[in-house]
């Protein structure tokens, strides 16, 4: 029987290496230590320095430089087979991480969102953009702002490898963080597949429920080749990417609200809002709470798929400043039409 104490140690190793395995540079001991208070995790640059020696001598992490770590091979791998406690329900806490992380002010127009990031081949890219086309010009999206960064760049906290173009979009979490700012709590189901027809939600034909899953749906539903994103662009007949949230009833009107000042700032992704304790697209819904369906943010990316453009996905990756997004239609390589 493991016991509470080595436990406690090994979540702390996790989240170290978690850290490390995100950073294409060796860290140090002090900025270990501030990146792992996003995972409730505080602990002093003394106490992260042990952790690190104990962590070289299993080879799960090696030394550069004075005070620099890298994670190994056998680091990413005992990563890949954490403590199941730990993987359970990690991507709802990524969705209420990110959603405290979001700062965007509608009356200012700025602050921090979250991005979902996709790195394409650098000489797929061009087409790749033709491909996306269609899901933003049917409003297929969160929002029609994005980010591109080349090889060697940042794009929020991802540092672009090369021979990659990195490309942000806006993840629907801006919707959990805007209102979370505003003092309404959102209830985070599942993310799924919903079926288009006749240019009108109809149906989730496939959830995941967050609380159960280490994988981002969206990830899942992409690379199991399970949406038809651009026929629903193309003929209003198709399955898209979308997300399953509650809010309670009273706060209704302060949701459409601030809905409606992200609209105004081209962000958004609200497909519908049902009423007090109706389903929503066949999805029973609780009581004295209302349901929301929102659009994923990785929508767009699956038409690229979809066109056999592949790309490496990470939903709900980090934040970036709303200042460095553009609109996809101001991209190079893209003509409007």
């Amino acid at each position: 029987m493991i016991g509470s104490d080595s436990v406690e140690v090994e979540r702390k190793v996790m989240a170290i290496l978690r850290v490390l395995k995100e950073s294409p540079e060796p860290l140090g001991a002090r900025i270990i230590a501030r990146q792992l208070r996003d995972y409730g995790i505080n602990l002093t640059e003394r106490a992260v320095r042990y952790h690190l020696k104990l962590m070289d001598g299993r080879g799960l992490t090696r030394a550069v430089g004075r005070d620099g770590r890298l994670i190994t091979l056998s680091g990413i791998e005992e990563l890949q087979n954490a403590l199941v406690g730990d993987k359970v329900g990690f991507v709802i806490n990524r969705i209420e991480l990110l959603a405290f992380r979001t700062t965007f002010d509608g009356e200012n127009q700025s602050g921090l969102v979250p991005i979902n990031t996709s790195l394409f081949p650098e000489e797929k890219f061009p087409q790749a953009l033709k491909a996306m086309r269609e899901a933003f010009k049917a409003g297929i999206c969160v929002s029609e702002l994005v980010a591109v960064a080349k090889e060697g760049e940042w794009i929020g906290e991802t540092m672009v490898p090369e021979g990659k173009i990195g490309f942000a979009t806006v993840c629907s979490i801006v919707i959990n963080g805007a209102l979370l700012k505003s003092g309404i709590p959102m209830d985070s189901r599942f993310g799924g597949i919903l079926q288009i027809r006749n240019h009108r939600p109809l149906r989730f034909v496939e959830l995941i429920h967050y609380a159960g899953s280490s994988l981002d749906p969206s990830e899942i539903f992409i690379r199991s080749k399970m949406t038809s994103v651009g026929e629903a662009a193309r003929k209003g007949e198709g399955k898209v990417l979308a997300n399953f949230r509650e809010i309670p009833a009273q706060c209704r009107s302060i949701a459409e609200t601030v809905m409606a000042k992200l609209k105004e700032a081209h962000l958004g992704g609200l497909v519908v809002m049902g009423n007090t304790s109706e389903p929503v697209c066949e999805v029973p819904v609780e009581p004295n709470k209302v349901g929301i369906v929102l659009l994923g943010g990785l929508n767009p990316v699956a038409v690229a798929e979809e066109s056999g453009i592949e790309a490496e996905n990470a939903a709900m990756s980090s934040v970036i400043e709303y200042g460095q997004l553009r609109s996809f239609w101001e991209l190079p390589h893209l003509t409007k039409s």
